[in-house]
């Protein structure tokens, strides 16, 4: 028999001294990302600074919705309608440059992925090569931009190249080739990270699955289109959603990767997160304003597009599943009320 004090130990919990634990997170994060969350939206409806009045910031006048009236249609004054042309400008920049970089990276990423996880395939250093292509991943974006500033200058290391090849220099930084090295550098960056998602997708796969493609005769493409690709969805939605998330809120490479001081950033590569930094203080003075409201802007079209992403990609049979069961649980109901709610 257990004494009266054994009873007692047993029945003390002790689960709610793990919210003690977690307690730290909560309060970081309340003071460094829902805080500012709800005062950026605070923000979005308030006024903007005026360089007439020493520039200082009139963010204590309510506007109400006309910054993102302003954002979205632009005005009657000239000012008005420059506002909206470069924040429209710096969202096409933005999508432009996330599609450029996505595209070939998910590409060479699954492509990788599938030959260093491939059992008919023996090749040798495979963990070499996984931790050079990772490499870029883990160099802050200010060295990165320093290193394609070096080589991509009038004359850096790739214009000498070409000009020893008798082919004329390109201006990589200046125009809108700035784009497409921004591309470059971005899916350069950040190919190896998904490189390693995918390869963990696809090793969770079971084998079994791969050797009875293999006994009935699928070559290499059918049993990736027809076993791999299918089995890795998730991982495919996530890395879409997260590099959806990323692209759009790209901001280090393309404000960094200028000459001069940041009133130089190239317009064909200024980003929604390039405009709302720029926003914050100019020659008409501080417009938070604007800023806040093409932040929120920001997280509705990325709420959005990834609303859309998961639709595309739910599972169809899991759907059609639910919608059987459903069906047969109202004919049983419906069987049930003949014999007045009893189940024969």
């Amino acid at each position: 028999m257990a004494s009266a004090a054994q009873k007692r130990i047993k029945s003390i919990s002790y689960a709610k001294y793990g919210y003690f634990f977690i307690l730290p997170f909560f309060i970081v994060y309340s003071i460094f990302q829902l805080w500012p969350l709800i005062n950026t939206f605070i923000l979005s409806f308030y006024g903007n600074g005026n360089a007439s009045a020493n520039n200082s910031a009139s963010t204590d006048v309510a506007v109400g919705l006309d910054n993102y009236n302003v954002l979205l249609f632009g005005g009657d004054k000239r000012s008005l309608q420059q506002q909206h042309e470069m924040f429209v400008s710096s969202l096409g920049n933005t999508l432009i440059l996330w599609i450029g970089n996505f595209i070939p990276q998910i590409i060479l990423s699954l492509s990788l992925a599938v030959w260093f996880t491939s059992a008919r395939l023996k090749i040798v250093g495979k963990g070499f090569f996984k931790v050079v292509m990772y490499m870029p991943n883990i160099i802050t974006a200010a060295s990165v931009s320093v290193l394609f500033l070096s080589l991509c200058a009038d004359k850096g290391t790739i214009n000498q190249i070409l000009d020893n090849f008798g082919f004329d220099k390109v201006n990589f930084i200046e125009n809108t080739h700035a784009r497409g090295t921004v591309m470059f550098i971005q899916t350069w960056m950040w190919f190896g990270n998904t490189m390693i998602m995918l390869m963990s997708g696809i090793m969770g796969i079971n084998p079994s699955l791969f050797e009875a493609a293999e006994i009935d005769g699928a070559n290499g493409m059918q049993t990736f289109w027809k076993v791999t690709v299918p089995l890795l969805s998730p991982i495919l939605v996530y890395t879409v959603v997260t590099s959806m998330i990323g692209g759009l809120q790209m901001f280090d490479i393309p404000f960094l990767f200028h000459h001069g001081n940041s009133d130089m950033v190239n317009e064909d590569i200024q980003t929604v997160a390039v405009y709302i930094f720029r926003r914050y203080k100019n020659k008409n003075g501080y417009q938070f304003g604007y800023a806040g409201a093409a932040s929120v802007l920001l997280l509705f079209i990325t709420v959005v597009l990834g609303f859309i992403t998961f639709y595309m990609n739910r599972d169809k049979d899991e759907i059609a599943k639910r919608k059987q069961r459903r069906k047969l649980m109202k004919q049983a109901k419906a069987k049930s009320k003949q014999f007045g709610g009893l189940s024969i």
